[in-house]
């Protein structure tokens, strides 16, 4: 397995067992050193917006001490929500390297295809796929914390 794919899916993991949020994790490296990394802390920290992506977008720039992330990968359990892909856009990350699949997360109970499905409405932009590259990576492991989670019985947060 990927080593930063590894660290991304063991922060997802510790999220069964703490309760902070949904079973996602991200690293961030530049020049194969990590820079940054998160957890989903949506309910530790009672915040929305606080997902995996976000989370080590924020640790990154604060490493880093700027908000152009150019020259660094994100490396995350799962797909990338919408609100996650635009954080990652705006932050200049070119490449994402993710585990888990759209609908991976929406067969745990993830909402996020009914995002997708309202952003279906316009058209995608000609130069998308020069905006950003997306790459899945180590689905075989990284699915595991989602069976995990799947098979959780008591304090499921579905977030």
């Amino acid at each position: 397995m990927n080593k930063y794919m590894k660290i991304a899916n063991e922060l997802a993991q510790q999220n069964i067992l703490t309760n902070h949020g949904g079973p996602f994790g991200a690293v961030i490296v530049k020049d194969g050193v990590i820079v940054g990394k998160g957890n989903n802390q949506v309910v530790l920290k009672n915040d929305p917006t606080a997902h995996a992506e976000i989370v080590a977008i924020r640790a990154a720039c604060k490493t880093l001490n700027t908000f152009n992330l150019t020259g660094c990968e994100i490396y995350t359990n799962c797909y990338p929500c919408p609100m996650c892909l635009s954080a990652i856009i705006w932050s200049n990350i070119k490449v994402v390297y993710y585990g888990n699949t759209k609908e991976d997360a929406d067969e745990i109970g993830f909402r996020d295809n009914i995002i997708y499905k309202y952003l279906e409405m316009e058209k995608t932009p000609k130069d998308s796929k020069e905006l950003l590259k997306i790459i899945e990576i180590d689905r075989e492991e990284t699915i595991k914390t989602f069976d995990n989670y799947k098979n959780k019985t008591e304090n499921k947060t579905m977030y």
